[in-house]
């Protein structure tokens, strides 16, 4: 256990140190948005497309581990819309819960911890599953939030919401990134020298800028809830999040397995270990965009955030 503590706790000392840092103003709150666009924008696709070039095409396009991961995000998200959805938390909120319950920090936190822990091969199938999350699972849910507008409007809204959804997805410069590196990988091509050094080096600074960023949105998010909530709209989602869905994707998993499924042992560890992981943080900023009770969601992914540094490592513990 020690030995992975050894690994997990500068990801998580990364995090508490944005979050200090935006807490007590050492870091303007006005700033956080250029952090996030860096790495958004420049740092993240290029290690994103790093990983790609340098991982064999077939990892990357490994339906078992898409169908699997597919399948428990669909089933989580339906599972946590039934439990939530009451006179209070209406239809916007609810998928807005269901969608920070089934997504994990895969992109901000997950590539680089996991290739920490488990070496560079775990970067293929991470990268499936943000594809899945980033396309699927967010315009689904996004589509759901639409419910709320009326009897006769509804499914008219929920459609043109899943359109706004995909195109937000195309205006992202992460799938693209993951594209772009797929076809370099398939294609055995390299980036010319003096521009691959230069991908490289935003590609490095991508880890420690993003995970920082991830603890100061999450102060700023604390700071800015405007009214009080009953711990029943938020811990149970986060207790899915950390627990059921781990847990989900093991079964799932395990059982496709076992009927065949080509997937292989090494892929449901890490896919078991990214669903292990805190919420997405960009959710956040998602539901505020929407407009659904962004302090809710802020509150889930604070607390899968903070719990996550012993249950992540417990989980590390136990699938190894």
């Amino acid at each position: 256990m020690l030995s992975i503590l050894l690994v997990t706790f500068p990801f998580f000392a990364l995090v508490l140190a944005g979050y200090l840092a935006a807490q007590r103003r050492m870091l303007p709150l006005e700033a956080i948005p250029g952090l996030n666009g860096f790495v958004l924008f420049f740092a993240l696709p290029c290690m994103l497309y790093r990983f790609g070039s340098t991982t064999p095409i077939a990892q990357l396009l490994d339906l078992s581990v898409a169908a699997v991961y597919l399948l428990c995000g669909l089933v989580l998200v339906a599972f946590a819309i039934a439990v939530t959805r009451n006179e209070r938390i209406r239809w916007n909120d609810a998928a807005f819960g269901a969608l920070v319950a089934a997504f994990p920090n895969s992109g901000f936190m997950g590539v680089p911890l996991l290739v920490a822990l488990l070496g560079a091969q775990a970067a293929g199938p991470v990268i499936v599953m943000i594809v899945v999350d980033m396309v699927v699972t967010s315009s689904l849910c996004v589509a759901l939030s639409r419910l709320d507008d009326g009897q006769g409007h509804g499914r008219a809204a929920m459609l043109d919401a899943a359109r706004k959804a995909l195109r937000g997805v195309a205006a992202n410069p992460m799938p693209w990134a993951i594209l772009g590196g797929a076809l370099a990988s398939y294609l055995e091509w390299r980036l010319p020298a003096p521009v691959e050094k230069t991908a490289w080096l935003l590609a490095d600074a991508a880890s420690p800028v993003a995970l920082f960023t991830i603890g100061a949105v999450l102060a700023r998010s604390q700071i800015q809830a405007s009214h009080p909530m009953p711990v029943s709209d938020y811990l149970p989602v986060a207790l899915m999040k950390l627990l059921l869905h781990p847990l989900l994707v093991l079964a799932v998993g395990a059982t496709a397995m076992q009927w065949g499924a080509g997937l292989s042992p090494f892929a449901l560890t890490v896919m078991v270990l990214t669903a292990a992981l805190p919420s997405a943080s960009n959710v956040s900023l998602l539901a505020e965009r929407m407009g659904a009770d962004n302090g809710r969601i802020a509150r889930i992914i604070l607390v899968t955030t903070a719990a996550s540094f012993l249950s992540f490592s417990a989980a590390v513990s136990l699938v190894q």
